[in-house]
């Protein structure tokens, strides 16, 4: 088995170490799954300081955010990674800049989401995340490319759910309130025409499973990323 043809995955990230860790944990998961043995993982994982990162939301300093993660992703190609995955879903709101600046393949987290949907038979779907995602132009502006509409929560109800990431699950925090607070919202937006619900942040998937909504299709963004990711590295080891 020619395991040397592996393509190595570059996984930016830090933001946060929780999602950094499903992103490495899922990878290496999945690789196990599909080869046996003691199979992991090809990996490079260039971690950059999420208070940095979280400032720049905050202040919507989206420039210095892309030279921070520019900078970073970079540092992935020089290590030679055949790919890059950026291991949080606010960010892409910079990958356009992260696609110029490198000279290997970017797999883009909306993208992969997107193909999902369709793969269901559904046009309009829900968003949580943080509010740059559910507030955001650069997430839905792309799955309407991809033919997807999008509805978010109200105002009130997009706070608690952009606390919620930030205060509790980046730290690993998981509270049942919370929880009970998330689910209040995804009917909200079920009511509102919403078919199925991204899962539009890498840290959701700790507090949200789909056994919490058995009649709404959730999609888990981190987990479609990996497939993604994991199918690209073994494309010429499982053929």
């Amino acid at each position: 088995m020619p395991l040397d043809e592996m393509q190595t995955i570059g996984v930016l990230g830090g933001m946060s170490s929780e999602s950094t860790r499903t992103y490495y944990r899922r990878i290496d998961r999945r690789i196990n799954d599909a080869l046996g043995g003691h199979s992991a993982g090809d990996i490079v994982i260039r971690s950059v300081n999420f208070a940095a990162i979280e400032q720049c939301i905050r202040d919507q300093a989206w420039d210095s955010a892309a030279s921070i993660l520019v900078d970073a992703a970079l540092d992935l190609e020089a290590a030679g990674v055949d790919f890059v995955v950026m291991a949080t879903n606010t960010m892409h709101r910079v990958a356009p800049q992260l696609v110029e600046a490198l000279s290997v393949p970017f797999l883009h987290i909306v993208d992969v989401a997107a193909d999902a949907i369709r793969a269901a038979g559904i046009e309009t779907v829900g968003v949580l995340g943080t509010d740059a995602v559910m507030s955001g132009a650069f997430y839905h502006d792309r799955f309407a490319s991809h033919g997807i509409e999008t509805v978010v929560p109200d105002p009130s109800a997009r706070e608690d759910v952009d606390r919620i990431i930030f205060d509790e699950l980046t730290a690993g925090e998981i509270r049942p309130d919370s929880r009970a607070r998330y689910l209040d919202v995804i009917n909200g937006l079920v009511e509102a025409g919403a078919q199925g619900i991204v899962l539009g942040c890498t840290e959701i998937e700790l507090l949200v499973e789909q056994s919490d909504c058995p009649d709404t299709p959730l999609f888990d963004t981190t987990a479609l990323h990996v497939e993604r990711a994991v199918d690209r590295s073994l494309a010429a080891v499982v053929d």
